[in-house]
């Protein structure tokens, strides 16, 4: 014997019933908030040394190096990419040390020399990697650039440009959405080139 219509379960019946059910539920059963009372973070004063400059801060414990550099000491040639390491983009020079900034935090790089991509032009003269990648053609949206080229400074002075399957891994963790890969290397081979000399 079928079932009568009015017996019937559809889609759109049982969520409608559901969601006058909730309703219901929340007037007569008020639901206290599931968000506990924020703790708010002491800032503490900090002083970092960003490309030969000391720069002396107040900053709460959990505030990234990248987000330090970019929205308090205005230095937004470090990027923000993926924001969890995967991209290179943040990537900085930290006692000579390519890191990506997004996984470290202010607080604990006080006492470090801390080298951005603003702090490798000296005296007005681009720094060699910079003008490769002019000369190269090694951007396109320049996204990834300011991390390309800090990971390329660090890799040359780390002595891992000798072939260009060398310098693909040792700049491995750093993405170019564009593709610019095979200009990247170029760029990053005749700056270790003009370095050495």
């Amino acid at each position: 014997m079928a079932d009568s219509p009015k017996h019937e379960h559809k889609r759109r019946t049982v969520l409608k019933a559901g969601g006058t059910a909730i309703a219901g539920l929340a007037t007569v059963h008020p639901v206290a908030s599931a968000a506990p009372d924020r703790v708010e973070a002491t800032a503490v004063p900090i002083v970092l040394r960003v490309n030969g400059k000391r720069h002396a801060l107040t900053v709460e414990p959990r505030v990234t190096l990248l987000d330090a550099l970019r929205e308090r000491l205005d230095l937004t040639g470090t990027k923000k990419g993926c924001d969890r390491g995967e991209c290179g983009a943040c990537t900085v020079l930290v006692d000579g040390r390519r890191i990506k900034s997004c996984l470290t935090l202010a607080v604990m790089r006080q006492d470090a020399a801390i080298t951005t991509v603003e702090g490798l032009a000296r005296d007005g003269e681009l720094h060699p990697v910079q003008a490769a990648f002019i000369r190269h053609d090694a951007f396109q949206c320049g996204g990834c650039t300011s991390g390309q080229i800090m990971s390329a400074v660090a890799l040359i002075d780390e002595g891992h440009a000798g072939s260009d399957d060398e310098v693909r891994e040792w700049m491995s963790g750093n993405l170019c959405r564009c593709a610019c890969y095979p200009n990247i290397v170029t760029a990053v081979r005749d700056a270790a080139k003009e370095t050495r000399s």
